[in-house]
């Protein structure tokens, strides 16, 4: 009998460290991810995303469980995902563009809330500073509006004799605002004259290039706003339509037909944003994690588009391109 309530000791002493680390491995983290467009044109950020958290050692469902939901570009449905994910008590909250960062914030200020992308996050006023963001908002900025003057730049090399480029933003995103004013005064500086378009909805579009076609414009450059995106393939053809070169801040813009890109990657920052996640959940705050400014920057040309365009690209600028697409 002795023997026999030893053994029992021994095997109870045994299973207690798994009966714990069982405990602990149920411990599921739960991620809510707002992506502001449409499964059919922000779907390879998502897998992006899932991508760097594999990297990091999450798989959903085991360890991990991700609450995914797309706005198709409408900000009133941002907020009403914002409000959902916060009902759900989430561990954190990732998503991507200054009108989904907002909408987001607007609806907790204790939830960890990564930013994959945003314009200016201290101008916007997401954080107090890039090195000490002081809230509970973090993540990486892709800082579009420093990257004006260079897209206007290649607009002027590509484009022989090029005086008057149009300028298609939308005035109700606060990024774009700033974006817009620092291609004026790049503008400016080129001794470019600029045509301001604004764009608030997908049907704009056609009235935008028609003006754009009238007040004589040789060239057009894009801002980055979610509905701009959603429609890069009809905003790419009408460039081509109204023989406009064009310049984009995504390389997504350039896959779909426009001419050229100079940006970071976006589809790397949802990769990059599972990083911050995993810190966040290994109990780093929000507060304390520096915001993360992208290092490289991606030149893309599409030549079938020079073609269609009767544009002769320079050697000297093909050379510098990361991607040219024939």
């Amino acid at each position: 009998m002795r023997r026999i309530g030893l053994a029992v000791v021994l095997t109870l002493a045994l299973l207690a460290p798994l009966a714990v680390e069982g405990q602990q491995a149920s411990k599921v983290a739960r991620i809510g991810v707002l992506m502001p467009g449409a499964p059919a044109t922000a779907g390879h950020f998502a897998a992006a995303f899932d991508q760097g958290l594999r990297e990091h050692g999450y798989l959903q469902g085991r360890n991990i469980l991700v609450e995914r939901r797309f706005a198709e570009a409408k900000v009133e449905r941002m907020s009403e995902i914002a409000a959902e994910l916060v009902r759900m008590k989430v561990d954190v909250i990732v998503t991507s563009t200054d009108p989904s960062i907002a909408a987001v914030r607007q609806q907790t200020q204790t939830i960890p809330i990564v930013m994959a992308n945003s314009t200016d996050p201290v101008a916007t006023g997401f954080v107090t500073s890039l090195a000490r963001p002081g809230g509970n908002v973090t993540g990486l900025s892709s800082i579009s509006p420093e990257l004006s003057v260079k897209r206007l730049e290649l607009l002027k090399e590509a484009v022989p004799g090029l005086s008057r480029v149009g300028i298609v933003w939308n005035p109700d995103v606060r990024g774009g605002v700033l974006e817009y004013k620092e291609t004026e005064s790049a503008a400016r500086t080129l001794r470019l004259q600029l045509q301001s378009v604004e764009v608030t909805r997908a049907d704009d579009f056609n009235r935008a290039f028609s003006a754009l076609t009238t007040g004589r414009a040789g060239a057009v450059t894009v801002t980055s706003f979610f509905v701009g995106f959603r429609n890069r393939s009809e905003i790419a053809s009408l460039a081509q339509k109204n023989r406009l070169p064009s310049v984009f801040g995504l390389r997504e813009y350039v896959d779909a037909g426009g001419l050229m890109a100079y940006g970071p990657s976006y589809t790397d920052g949802w990769r990059r944003a599972a990083t911050y996640v995993d810190k966040i959940l290994k109990g780093a705050k929000p507060s304390e994690l520096p915001v993360e400014q992208p290092t490289k920057f991606e030149l893309v040309i599409n030549l079938k588009t020079a073609k269609a365009l009767g544009l002769t690209i320079p050697q000297t600028l093909l050379q510098r391109a990361d991607q040219v697409i024939e």
